[in-house]
């Protein structure tokens, strides 16, 4: 986190959820801009207005959880993965976050003067909309949208900057650009209807992968994944399979299996915990699971060093390991690649070669 004196009076909002908030980048009233996290559940509905500046114009990227933001003639509502953006002048709005739901959100927030000054060279560029909130002082509460796929990555790496903290401010300013890139163009072009179904379900897709991951062991059904992506489980089922290649039971095997084998990797988890962690209960299901995903036994893959994924025709030549994972004098394990009939396995032969030399043991020589 990157801390401002500018920050104090964001903190007297939030006072009924301290730990919930932070600043992640900026100071509205120095630099005219502020990047801000918030993470919290409350019994409560919270009085999200008291947070939003005059003259401003504030761009929500809501991640979880339900507000509203309202004045006498308008209203949006803001549902888990929408964004959206309001334009103030000096009379408050009136906002309100649900009791109740897990909140986590990323504000990003202009003053008037900031994007005046930042702006004035693509006046012609803005939407209307944005023209109007940005230059004439207007007031203005968006419609929110879903997040795309682009814009759910760049909210995802805010909170962890891949930087040294050195160089945090530089790049905290960049997303802070490349977020104002996003929202505040709108292509020229009409999008085709058929383009934009195409990228609608890309990102629809993307978002189920990441309801997905966020929690192997109760993973979300098939309904709840319809409802958070906005639509029936029947289109979503066929969208995925279109775009991945995969069943969503089939996609969500796969990176159960390959979080096993991270935390198997690791060596802090045994076969029962690891199978525990993803969401198995039965140990003969997930290690049959594992088998068919990875291409060995669970209980075998701690100490195998190359592991053979695909199954391939045959005759090969396997591209092995050189030294030291394979050499004399020291044993390893190799998995050998099987061809597949129905429910038959076909064994096939495995030799080796070694470089032979006067230091070889003589059972080398005679081959």
């Amino acid at each position: 986190m990157i801390g401002v004196d500018g920050a104090t009076a964001e903190k007297g909002a939030w006072r009924d959820v301290p730990q919930g908030w932070r600043q992640l980048y900026g100071d509205f009233n120095k630099l005219g801009v502020s990047v801000e996290w918030h993470d919290f559940q409350t019994r409560r509905s919270l009085d999200w207005g008291r947070s939003f500046h005059p003259q401003s114009i504030e761009f929500c990227l809501n991640l979880t959880g339900r507000g509203e933001v309202r004045t006498s003639r308008a209203r949006s509502d803001f549902v888990p993965g929408t964004s959206g953006y309001y334009a103030m002048t000096d009379d408050p709005f009136r906002a309100t976050r649900e009791a109740n739901d897990h909140h986590q959100f990323v504000t990003l927030e202009f003053s008037r003067a900031h994007l005046q000054k930042q702006l004035a060279q693509n006046v012609s560029d803005l939407g209307a909309a944005m023209r109007e909130s940005i230059f004439d002082n207007g007031v203005h509460i968006s419609t929110p949208r879903p997040m795309t796929s682009e814009q759910r990555k760049v909210v995802a790496s805010l909170t962890e900057p891949p930087v040294a903290k050195a160089a945090q401010i530089l790049w905290y300013q960049s997303k802070a650009l490349e977020l104002m890139a996003h929202f505040l163009f709108e292509p020229k072009d009409p999008e085709f209807f058929c383009m934009r179904q195409k990228r609608v379900a890309r990102d629809r897709v993307e978002r189920t992968k990441e309801l997905l991951a966020r929690d192997l062991a109760n993973p979300p059904t098939l309904e709840m994944l319809g409802q958070e992506v906005g639509c029936s489980p029947f289109y979503l089922s066929r969208i995925f399979s279109r775009e991945t290649g995969l069943t969503i039971p089939q996609y969500l095997r796969n990176i159960r299996m390959e979080r096993a084998a991270e935390l198997l990797r690791s060596g802090r988890y045994n076969v029962t915990e690891a199978a525990i962690e993803v969401g198995y209960s039965s140990l003969s299901h997930f290690s049959k699971a594992f088998c068919e995903t990875i291409g060995c036994c669970p209980v075998l893959y701690p100490a195998a060093k190359n592991v053979v994924l695909d199954l391939f025709p045959f005759p090969t030549r396997l591209a092995l390991p050189t030294s030291p994972a394979l050499s004399k004098n020291r044993v390893s394990i190799l998995f050998l690649p099987v061809e597949r009939r129905n429910s038959c396995v076909r064994k096939r032969s495995l030799s080796a070669r070694f470089p032979v030399s006067r230091g070889s043991p003589r059972c080398w020589k005679d081959g």
